[in-house]
């Protein structure tokens, strides 16, 4: 007759953990993954936020009422950036250098915040940051150079002179 119920779970032991080896590696790869888009979407919200800063700093300081319309001088561009950077508005030029490693928060100079005048009323606030994922700037080929992972994120904020 039949063996036991028992007896054929016996048979089968040890078939969960390899299971469970063999499954492992991707679904780890798949939760680092994950982790390095949710770091991704923080590192841009970040520089999402200290573009919107600028802007509505920039936007309050830029408009030149006589004239009626948005004048950006070399100092309040110089404020603009640093204030963008550093998060405070100083009139001295900072020499910075950005991070080379990986960090949580972006860290970039002035040198990477652009700020521009769009039209007549409006201003334009740019910061252009590289991202590098925690395993590194490029993933070795076996044919050519290594595949750069770096990329850019760019937050861009225009905001109406007032």
């Amino acid at each position: 007759m039949d063996r036991p119920a028992f007896a054929r779970r016996r048979g089968q032991g040890g078939v969960a953990m390899v299971e469970f080896a063999i499954v492992l590696p991707l679904l780890l790869l798949l939760l680092f993954a994950i982790a390095e888009l949710g770091r991704m979407l923080f590192q841009y919200n970040s520089l999402l936020q200290a573009s919107r800063d600028a802007g509505r700093y920039v936007s309050g300081q830029a408009m030149n009422a006589t004239l009626g319309q948005v004048v950006l001088t070399t100092d309040l561009q110089t404020r603009t950036r640093n204030l963008a950077a550093g998060g405070v508005a100083s009139a001295a030029d900072s020499n910075c250098t950005a991070s080379t490693g990986v960090t949580l928060r972006p860290v970039f100079c002035p040198a990477d915040v652009t700020v521009a005048a769009e039209g007549t009323q409006h201003v334009r606030v740019t910061i252009s940051y590289s991202f590098r994922p925690l395993i590194g700037s490029g993933l070795p080929a076996f044919i050519g150079g290594a595949m750069a992972l770096n990329f850019p994120l760019v937050a861009t904020t225009v905001m109406r002179a007032l």
